[in-house]
């Protein structure tokens, strides 16, 4: 008999603030995902508490009597957890956490949380390990409250070293450690992707939790992990894939998010490397999110951050099994048509102008709706720089129509 397993979630509250930048709306979608990140985590989200303000106090980040609140509703509450939506400077870490009586977090320190559970690879766990650390090093002050610094005098003169100095030496010896680590191994990988001839590749991109490793084990017949969860897939998978009978290489890369921490960029750059040699791009979005045209422009600043973003592209929009537009009455003159109400097909007709045509699929990777259309667009495409690149083998890969007509023959 099956024994039921009971997963314990860590109470958590969540909190924001709404500024000059960051109006509510915006906020809510922030808060939304910072609480979907939280139970990717293994934290439930009880309460959010948001203020406004012009711009974040740089002692507590929030107003004194926004904390006091804070403080009252996580002692009435049993809360273990609060979260912060933005990152907190070493100072305001200090100053909150020497205010509540709970484990404080920022955005950055949770997502790094997440990447450290995800990663299952020696690679992974490096550049993991890695942008922790680098987080860590400026705020080891805030981890040593029960030491003093060291006092002088008498018998106290001389060379000597405090325990939060050694803490420091010992995480810069670990990063320089890391990073020499991490050289090694893009080595091997450079000489593992050399290794892989002159095939054409083709790297999934797209913000976190938008279907690509599903897409990845539905074209390729892979099995690459998938599940609803943020960050599932943190290691580069590279499988060579066959559509009619023109193979070339499909990666599957981890997933991009907004604010994404400095240190993760950083040291998932090399991971990224897939991205910058591959030949064209498929760039994956859940057209089902309300906030997609946001994660469209998130991924597109972090390609151009990685010399990525003149690639030839194909927009891949997952997910229109989920699609739901929210109605709009034409009667009523009192409403504006805003994208809010857009249909799917108000969708196909703004990214097709916007994209062209053979350059924008609609898909759904779960219930395999368009995929002969979608087959189709990659297979022309890959073609296109295969017989740009090698000329003389132009006779192998014909037009997809015609390859599918040589097949049926065949099979007849």
């Amino acid at each position: 008999m099956l024994e039921k397993i009971e997963h314990q979630f860590e109470k958590t509250a969540i909190v924001g603030i709404v500024t000059q930048n960051q109006d509510e709306e915006k906020l809510r979608e922030y808060l939304d995902e910072l609480e979907f990140l939280t139970y990717t985590a293994g934290g439930e989200v009880v309460k959010r508490f948001s203020q406004k303000m012009d711009k974040p106090n740089p002692k507590t980040f929030v107003g004194t009597g926004k904390l006091e609140e804070i403080k009252y509703y996580i002692k009435d509450n049993d809360i273990t957890t609060l979260i912060f939506d933005d990152e907190l400077t070493p100072s305001q870490l200090k100053n909150i956490t020497k205010e509540l009586d709970c484990k404080v977090l920022d955005r950055t320190n949770l997502i790094l949380d997440i990447f450290a559970q995800r990663a299952e690879t020696s690679y992974a766990r490096t550049q993991v390990e890695l942008a922790q650390c680098q987080y860590l090093l400026p705020r080891l002050t805030g981890m040593w409250t029960h030491l003093e610094r060291q006092r002088g005098g008498i018998g106290m003169r001389g060379p000597g070293e405090t325990e939060i100095e050694t803490d420091r030496r010992i995480v810069r010896d670990r990063i320089s450690l890391l990073k020499e680590k991490i050289k090694t191994i893009d080595k091997q990988m450079a000489v593992q992707r050399g290794n892989r001839g002159a095939m054409v590749r083709v790297a999934l991109v797209g913000y976190t939790n938008v279907g690509k490793s599903t897409l990845m084990n539905a074209i390729g017949k892979s099995d690459v992990f998938v599940e609803n969860k943020l960050f599932a897939t943190l290691d580069t998978t590279v499988r060579k894939t066959v559509i009619r009978n023109l193979p070339f290489l499909l990666s599957d890369t981890v997933g991009f998010i907004r604010k994404l921490p400095t240190q993760l960029v950083e040291s998932f750059k090399s991971t990224l490397d897939e991205v910058r040699e591959a030949d064209l791009l498929l760039h994956v979005v859940d057209i089902s999110h309300p906030d997609f045209e946001d994660h469209i422009a998130s991924v597109n600043e972090i390609l151009k951050d990685i010399k990525s973003s003149d690639k030839p592209t194909i927009m891949v929009f997952n997910k229109i099994d989920a699609f739901k537009s929210v109605y709009f009455d034409e009667n009523d003159i009192s409403l504006e048509k805003t994208s809010k109400y857009f249909t799917l097909e108000d969708w196909k007709q703004t990214w097709m102008n916007k994209m062209g045509e053979n350059n924008t699929l609609f898909i759904s990777a779960t219930d395999k709706l368009n995929f002969e259309e979608f087959r189709e667009k990659v297979y022309e495409a890959v073609r296109e720089i295969h017989i740009t690149r090698f000329p003389y083998n132009k006779f192998l890969y014909p037009e997809y129509k015609e390859a599918v007509e040589n097949d049926n023959e065949s099979e007849s």
